[in-house]
């Protein structure tokens, strides 16, 4: 007999907003760990004002909260502005950026871990549609052990740098 799942929720994400959604309630819910792999930290989830309350709750609400951010572009994010990069530029106690390495950078997907058990999964980052499930930690697991091998082979780029983030 399959075991039932008594807790956390699983939801197909297929625009924006629901992306935005999922985004922000993941962050709302974490207590102390954010990863975030993106090409070009999507503006319309990345910028958005709930977004960033969410971030600006965890990390002045929740010792040792980190949030850890890998970017394929930051030329794009740094040349367009982003206020997540602001925001971390004044907590940069609490969020990191890496420029992923030149090896990783062809990685299509775009994903948020959230405390090592509730992620949202784009399989395709050009595109709305993929999973967001808030008690997974195994999936959770298996990204955040990608996540870990690019964030080590990763270093913080001159476009990062200026920004002192």
């Amino acid at each position: 007999m399959e075991a039932s799942r008594t807790q956390g929720k699983r939801w197909v994400v297929s625009s924006i907003d629901e992306t935005l959604d999922a985004t922000v309630q993941m962050v709302r819910k974490a207590n102390r760990r954010i990863a975030i792999f993106s090409p070009d930290l999507e503006p319309d989830v990345y910028n958005n004002e709930r977004f960033l309350e969410a971030v600006k709750h965890l990390t002045l609400g929740k010792p040792f909260a980190r949030i850890r951010v890998l970017i394929a572009n930051p030329a794009h994010v740094v040349r367009n502005g982003n206020p997540f990069v602001q925001l971390a530029r004044r907590l940069s106690a609490c969020i990191e950026f890496r420029n992923a390495d030149e090896e990783y950078r062809d990685h299509r997907e775009a994903f948020l871990i959230a405390d090592e058990t509730a992620l949202i999964y784009r399989v395709d980052a050009s595109i709305w549609e993929g999973i967001a499930d808030t008690n997974e930690p195994a999936v959770a697991h298996r990204y955040l052990g990608m996540f870990d091998e690019i964030w080590n082979a990763s270093r913080v780029e001159a476009e990062v740098r200026e920004l002192r983030v």
